[in-house]
């Protein structure tokens, strides 16, 4: 690897790091229902700075949901500017044959999708498509970032691999729809509609509205924040999030012994085992969670432990994804 590209790729991790802190202040801001704290985007209140918004938000707690909010807003920024640095420096280093290039520009094109997204979020009013479909995006750039960081192996993919990656692509797409299962559940303030666990109103099968509980879009002018639905659909999209934890648990730990089993080289190995243990460690963040009240800390770090499971998955598809040895580059990213 050339010194440029090892450079690029210690630029990519430090943006993982500033995407995976928006991540979880974004989860913060929602979950302290600071989403709406600013009335307006890009301003809050008509202004940039904290000082000035104090002045018109009027009382502390709308200052302090809009600080958060602005606190996301200037990290997003941060974050908006280091991606533009790696799009400028892919173009400039075109010319080596392992520059990505087409990767980093299309991170920007997601970057502006979710600018878009953010702003619609507030003048959309926290309509639960639109804060679900940005918590995606965030994750996405967070996972494409991340791509860009790992170094491919140079290797050949092994005949003995191949239906673990083939597995690993089906586990990755189960991870994205339980992922939008809790945002979902999140944007409709769904979390506490189960008190207990692993029952759920003392029963496993409580009453549950699932024909109002997953309508995707219920027209403009709507309020969203605390949530709009009646108890029994807040029950069938919390414990419909419940399910597919469970079934995506049982299909990652399925994955990890075939990598145990098939994998071929000490980092795929070990990146099946990252994979279990950030599993592991989301259920009993989950459980917990659940036990102890919906504590804010926990609420936030349940957000993170799903960032930190697409990470895991993503590094355990990189592996998969190695640069021949001899031959042409089949894969520039």
């Amino acid at each position: 690897m050339s010194p440029k590209l090892k450079w690029f790729r210690r630029a990519a991790l430090v943006a993982t790091l500033l995407c995976a802190i928006v991540v979880v202040v974004g989860a913060w801001v929602r979950l302290t229902n600071a989403g709406l704290g600013c009335p307006d985007w890009p301003g809050c209140y008509g202004q940039v700075h904290p000082s000035q918004v104090a002045e018109i938000a009027g009382d502390v707690g709308a200052y302090q949901k809009a600080l958060n909010e602005m606190v996301h807003r200037y990290i997003v920024g941060a974050l908006g500017l280091f991606i533009l640095g790696l799009a400028a420096f892919s173009v400039w280093n075109r010319r080596d044959p392992a520059q990505p290039r087409v990767l980093p520009l299309l991170i920007v094109a997601l970057v502006v999708l979710q600018a878009l997204l953010g702003m619609w979020t507030v003048t959309l009013l926290l309509k639960p498509l639109i804060v679900t479909l940005h918590l995606l995006g965030g994750l996405a750039t967070l996972s494409l970032l991340w791509w860009l960081a790992l170094s491919p192996e140079r290797r050949e993919l092994k005949a003995a691999e191949r239906p673990v990656r083939n597995l690993a692509i089906v586990a990755m797409f189960v991870v994205v729809l339980q992922v939008s299962l809790g945002g979902w559940t999140s944007t409709n303030y769904a979390a506490a509609a189960c008190a207990d666990f692993p029952a759920c109103h003392g029963g496993f099968w409580p009453d549950m509205d699932f024909s109002n509980a997953f309508v995707l879009w219920r027209g403009l002018g709507i309020d969203y924040e605390g949530g709009v639905l009646d108890a029994p659909a807040r029950v069938a999209i919390h414990y419909s999030h419940r399910l597919g934890a469970y079934l995506t648990a049982l299909i990652l730990l399925l994955l990890v012994l075939g990598v145990w089993r098939r994998g071929q080289t000490f980092f795929t190995r070990a990146a099946g085992t990252a994979v279990l243990a950030a599993v592991i460690l989301q259920l009993l963040i989950g459980m917990n969670l659940i036990w102890q009240g919906w504590p804010l800390w926990l609420g936030t770090l349940h957000n993170a432990g799903a960032a930190a499971v697409v990470l895991a998955m993503v590094a355990l598809l990189r592996c998969f994804a190695p640069r021949p040895e001899s031959g042409t580059i089949r894969l520039r990213s």
